[in-house]
């Protein structure tokens, strides 16, 4: 019964290569921990038994410590970087035709106006939000010192 709990280890740990969520992994340790009883008992229910038992045991007390390290480091998508950031329209933005398009560290993007303002050429902006393939951005408002 030992290959079996083996099969079934191995089979756990290949789906969390193919998965990032670092559960199915303690699924793969409870099989391991169930092989090796099965090297004490041949009984089916008590392999079994430790299986599933050290498996919900596993899950909820090493998930939380996981999670701290994990997703620690997460570092920012191209397009996600770009929210907040200033950049100038180099096609008018028009709501009504759905066209217009922005400069943003040195990258063209088509652009909507948040609130359905037409922006036009030349106009210093700032990405507020991320919609598709769109970025949804506002004119910068200057203040000016008379």
């Amino acid at each position: 019964m030992w290959c079996f709990w083996l099969i079934v280890a191995g089979v756990f740990f290949i789906i969390e290569i193919a998965t990032v969520g670092f559960l199915i992994f303690w699924l793969g340790v409870g099989a391991l921990l169930a092989m090796i009883t099965s090297f004490l008992t041949n009984s089916i229910f008590i392999q079994t038994i430790v299986f599933v038992i050290t498996s919900c045991i596993l899950i909820p007390l090493t998930k939380p410590l996981a999670d701290k390290f994990v997703g620690k480091n997460i570092i920012p998508t191209n397009t996600s970087s770009l929210i907040n950031k200033h950049g100038v329209v180099i096609m008018d933005i028009n709501p009504i035709q759905a066209t217009g398009q922005v400069k943003v560290n040195g990258e063209i993007w088509s652009a909507k106006s948040e609130n359905e303002l037409v922006i036009n050429k030349g106009t210093e902006i700032e990405v507020l939000k991320i919609d598709g393939v769109k970025l949804i951005v506002s004119p910068i408002k200057v203040n000016s010192v008379l």
